[in-house]
C-alpha cells in the first residue's frame, strides 16, 4: 500500500487497526507543501464526504433517544418545506430526490464574495424551489443536500450549532482533541489542500457549509471513533444493524452506477462481495483532500487514509489494502469516490448520478502479499 502511495505523490496519513491494536501507522509529507513543518498524528485533515458518517451517527442516536424517527417528514422540522414526501430514512440513505446545492446556488444567481451557510441552503431551497432529481424514495442518488439538512435537524432539536454539538457529544467524550468541524474562527490555521501540481486549492463560498463535510480529524481520532461506534458505545445492535442495512436494492435497470455490489445505507457506503464479505465505508473529496474509511467486518480491520494533496490512488490503495486481510478481490479495479467538488462541466445540468462515480482503474496482475 505505501509503495502505490508513494510513488503517486501521497501527502497524508496511513492507520490500519485490527481489533482494539493499531498495527501499522505512518505519516508523509508536509501539512503544508510551501513550508517545511511535517504531517504528525495530531494533523487533521478534511474527512470531505467521509465525515457524513458522523453526522449520521449523531441523527441515529437522536433517533435511539426518541427525539425523532426515521419516517418523520421535513415538514416537521422545516414548516412548508416545498419538497413534499421526504422522511428522515430518505435524506440518510439519499433517497429524497432534493437537488444538490453545489449546483443550484450556480442557479440562483449567488453573489460568490459570501459565504453560503446551512441556513441559506435551506432558504435557497423554499425560495428558488430549484427542480427534485426524482420523486421522493423512487431510486438513490447522492446529493449533499441531505446531510446539509441533516445538520439543521440537529441544530433543531440541540439548541446548540452543529460544530459545538459535535464536541460536546462526540469528540470530548471520545478523547477526539483533533477533530472538529470548521468554522470561520479556523480559517488561519486549518490544514490547506493542494493540487496534484502542488498549487494551493483556495478557500471558497463553498467552504462553510456542514453535516455533508467540513469536519477535520486525523486517523487516530477516527480510529477512537470507530472502536465506540463498533463496539455499541454510540448506537445499540439494532440501530447499528439498520445503518449497515442497503436502504434499496439497487440494479442496472435503475442506477448504473450501483449495483447489488455496491449499497447505502444510512449514511454508509456498503460493498458486497461475490464470496460474501461486508465491508462497511465511505470515501470522499474535497478540493486537494481525499479521505478513505473502511471497516472489515469479517476480521475487525479499520483503514484509514488521509490525504491532502489531491491523489486518487488513496481509494484504491484502500481497496487494494482489503486483500491483506482476507480474500476480498482478485483486482480491485474500480471505486466509488464521493466527490464533494462541483463537477464544472456539469455545473447547472446535474444528473442524479453526478456524485457517486465509478472511478475505473488500469488493472494490477500483481495481488499484494498476505
Amino acid at each position: 500500500m505505501n509503495e502505490e502511495l508513494l510513488t503517486k505523490g501521497f501527502n497524508g496519513s496511513i492507520l490500519v487497526a485490527h481489533n482494539d491494536t493499531v498495527v501499522y501507522e505512518n505519516y508523509f509529507g508536509k501539512v503544508d507543501l510551501r513550508k517545511n513543518d511535517p504531517i504528525t498524528e495530531n494533523t487533521a485533515i478534511h474527512l470531505a464526504s467521509t465525515g457524513k458518517t458522523l453526522t449520521a451517527v449523531a441523527v441515529l442516536q437522536m433517533i435511539q433517544d426518541g427525539k425523532l424517527s426515521l419516517e418523520d417528514s421535513l415538514g416537521k422540522f422545516f414548516p412548508g418545506f416545498p419538497y413534499t414526501g421526504i422522511t428522515v430514512r430518505m435524506l440518510l440513505s439519499h433517497h429524497s430526490g432534493l437537488p444538490n446545492y453545489l449546483y443550484f446556488i450556480d442557479d440562483s444567481m449567488w453573489d460568490k464574495t459570501k459565504n453560503v451557510t446551512n441556513q441559506d441552503v435551506l432558504d435557497l431551497l423554499f425560495s428558488h424551489k430549484p427542480n427534485a432529481y426524482f420523486s421522493p424514495g423512487a431510486k438513490y442518488g447522492y446529493s449533499n443536500t441531505n446531510f446539509v439538512l441533516l445538520a439543521l435537524i440537529i441544530e433543531k432539536l440541540s439548541g446548540e450549532k452543529y460544530p459545538e454539538y459535535m464536541k460536546e457529544h462526540f469528540f470530548n467524550p471520545l478523547g477526539m482533541y483533533n477533530t472538529f468541524v470548521f468554522t470561520s474562527n479556523d480559517s488561519a490555521n486549518a490544514t490547506p489542500s493542494f493540487n496534484y501540481n502542488n498549487h494551493i486549492w483556495q478557500p471558497d463560498f463553498l467552504d462553510r457549509t456542514y453535516g455533508d463535510k467540513n469536519i477535520y480529524s486525523t486517523p487516530l481520532d477516527l480510529f477512537r471513533w470507530s472502536r465506540a461506534l463498533f463496539s455499541g458505545k454510540l448506537l445499540n445492535t439494532s440501530v447499528l444493524d439498520s445503518a449497515f442495512t442497503p436502504q434499496q436494492f439497487a440494479t442496472k435497470k435503475n442506477l448504473k452506477n450501483i449495483t447489488p455490489m455496491h449499497q447505502y445505507g444510512l449514511g454508509f457506503r456498503l460493498l458486497f462481495t461475490p464470496n460474501g464479505k461486508k465491508i462497511i465505508y465511505h470515501f470522499g473529496r474535497w478540493h486537494g483532500f481525499n479521505a478513505a474509511f473502511a471497516r472489515l467486518e469479517d476480521e475487525k480491520v479499520t483503514i484509514i487514509i488521509l490525504g491532502n494533496r489531491f491523489n486518487k490512488m488513496i481509494y484504491y490503495a484502500a481497496r487494494m489494502s482489503y486483500n491483506l486481510f482476507g480474500n476480498y478481490f482478485a483486482d480491485p479495479d474500480h471505486e466509488i469516490e464521493d466527490n464533494n467538488e462541483p463537477d464544472q462541466a456539469k455545473h447547472s445540468k446535474p444528473t442524479h448520478l453526478h456524485k457517486a462515480k465509478v472511478i475505473h482503474k488500469k488493472a494490477k496482475t500483481k495481488k499484494p502479499s498476505r
